[in-house]
């Protein structure tokens, strides 16, 4: 009650200002985004979080950005932002030319100095233990307004490598922070950019307001303050769009929240396709190993991941919890995938009979007849890691129920969300469940949380198999007929399916509510507010708004 209290009262003032400032017309409005969380920072190269991906892709721009159609392949679709045009020089070097309108929000001008200084950030493993630019041998400025990429090979993805993870940082704001210190610097609260809309307030725990830049040089954006409302959890931010106390959610969740959305008078649902996927993941190393090199004790043997995999009926769970709300999911891989999520190969099935097989095999037996499996006089048992969403605990209750039939013995650990993920990322844990979002890309995005690269930062359980490297490798450069791209994934997944160091669970179904005041919605599955600045709150609609407010 207290953060609504307050939300109210700063739409208050805002809505104050607007009237003593003379915001009228087209350029006007303010909408308020419910959360579920509350940002880490707005750093692009050094956050996880999507919340803050959403709002600082409101004030970072790339040298180019995606189309709806989710293209990765080439350049088709993709859109200008910081550059205005670009061209391959050679089969290894791409050359980007700066729209010279392009300016830090605090003056100076966008410069390839700009861009070649945040390549540099984006490779620092200080920075980040995966740096996604691994195929780019170097960016440099040839003049202030022409970066040069130069690539050590040409691959399909090669342009969405250049312009999807980098969002361009202001080098003469950065350039003196050490690499170490990023993470701490006081930019990251009080960022500078280039984009649609500038840094106003952040509030910790209550809210955070960015307000439209009407000198934006790609066009001005029509609606001028966006407030993102911070909450505990899905339906406190569901509670607040259906009530009218904040006019967008990005995700109602499941179920009742879905119907509930749909039924509120005010709210228009937009359904796209999912970005998530959710899963058990398993510790590979004994978590109380700071070095993380000897094997976890039950984890470690890979036909025991797969006996826990076999061991838990993925459908019948997902459909006690979700309904028709999620599909099931086959590997690290989301629905907007088209191409790689059409063409899953099957992971471990539903089998008691064959799980039992396994861990008797490898000497789980119950000997002295309590009920759980032993080996050489200790119990077969394991801790679940999971934050406080309900829809996760739910499902560590389905799996320690159905695993006690197997003779294993599953407590669940439900902590707080920040305590779950310094958990996870220390590797204290047995196993966790987690959902990613993911990038379009599967070259990008399963590399990430799937293999050495991501130890510590995504790849939580430290799975590491060189061969299911290799075969990643090999399907990001394929080339050839779609039917041949889609094999060389299929062999890639067909590896870390048989290693089983995860159990995939679910990817939900994707629906965001918005206020039938707004005009102009689109939603980009990869970036739910990408487009956020092209809408519009029609001038009489601000008016019935403001009564509101008041």
């Amino acid at each position: 009650m207290r953060l609504l209290g307050s939300a109210a009262l700063l739409l208050l003032v805002l809505t104050s200002c607007e009237r003593t400032t003379g915001c009228r017309g087209e350029y006007c409005g303010t909408l308020v985004i419910a959360t579920s969380s509350e940002p880490d920072i707005l750093l692009p190269p050094v956050t996880q979080s999507a919340l803050s991906r959403d709002i600082h892709d409101q004030i970072f721009l790339k040298l180019a950005d995606m189309g709806m159609s989710l293209n990765t392949i080439g350049d088709a679709d993709f859109q200008p932002q910081l550059a205005q045009r670009w061209e391959w020089e050679d089969t290894l070097t791409l050359v980007f030319h700066l729209d010279p309108r392009a300016h830090w929000q605090d003056g100076p001008s966008v410069t390839a100095a700009d861009v070649a200084f945040t390549f540099d950030v984006y490779n620092d493993t200080v920075v980040t233990s995966s740096p996604p630019l691994r195929y780019i041998a170097s960016v440099t400025a040839r003049d202030s307004a022409t970066a040069v990429f130069k690539y050590k090979r040409r691959y399909p993805e090669a342009f969405f490598d250049a312009v999807f993870h980098m969002r361009i940082l202001p080098s003469h704001l950065l350039s003196d922070v050490t690499r170490n210190q990023l993470r701490t610097a006081p930019f990251g609260r009080k960022p500078i950019g280039d984009g649609p809309y500038t840094f106003a307030e952040w509030q910790p725990g209550q809210s955070l307001e960015l307000v439209a830049d009407s000198t934006f040089f790609l066009g001005r954006p029509h609606i001028r303050r966006l407030i993102w409302s911070f909450g505990p959890d899905i339906n406190s931010a569901v509670n607040k769009v259906v009530s009218g106390d904040a006019d967008a959610f990005e995700f109602l969740g499941f179920g009742p929240n879905v119907q509930r959305a749909r039924e509120a008078k005010q709210l228009t649902v937009y359904p796209y396709l999912g970005s998530t996927y959710a899963y058990v993941g398993f510790n590979l190393k004994a978590p109380d190993d700071s070095t993380h090199t000897r094997p976890h004790p039950v984890f470690g043997d890979r036909d025991v991941r797969r006996a826990m995999a076999m061991g838990v009926d993925r459908v019948k769970m997902t459909q006690n919890v979700l309904g028709d709300q999620a599909q099931i999911t086959n590997g690290p891989v989301a629905p907007f995938m088209g191409t790689i999520w059409n063409d899953v190969p099957p992971a471990p099935a539903y089998d008691t009979v064959e799980a039992g097989r396994l861990l008797t095999a490898r000497g789980w037996r119950d000997t002295n007849r309590d009920g759980v499996r032993d080996r050489n006089g200790k119990p077969l048992e394991f801790r679940i890691l999971v934050n406080q969403s309900p829809i996760r605990g739910r499902f560590a209750q389905l799996i320690q129920e159905q695993l006690s039939h197997l003779g294993v013995k599953v407590e669940i650990d439900q902590v707080e969300n920040n305590v779950a993920l310094d958990r996870a990322r220390a590797g204290r844990f047995d196993a966790v469940i987690q959902a990613w979002v993911t990038d379009p890309s599967p070259s990008a995005s399963i590399p990430q949380a799937w293999t050495r690269g991501g130890f510590g930062e995504q790849n939580y359980g430290r799975y590491d198999n060189p061969a299911f490297e290799q075969a990643l490798e090999h399907a990001s450069m394929a080339t050839g007929s779609p039917e041949q791209v889609k094999a060389a994934w299929r062999s890639a997944l067909e590896i870390i399916n048989a290693d089983a160091p995860a159990i995939w669970l679910f990817a939900p179904t994707s629906n965001a509510a918005v206020h039938k005041r707004v005009a102009d919605v689109r939603i980009r599955p990869d970036s739910w507010w990408a487009l956020i600045w092209t809408w519009k709150i029609p001038p009489n609609q601000q008016i019935d708004r403001d009564r509101i407010e008041r």
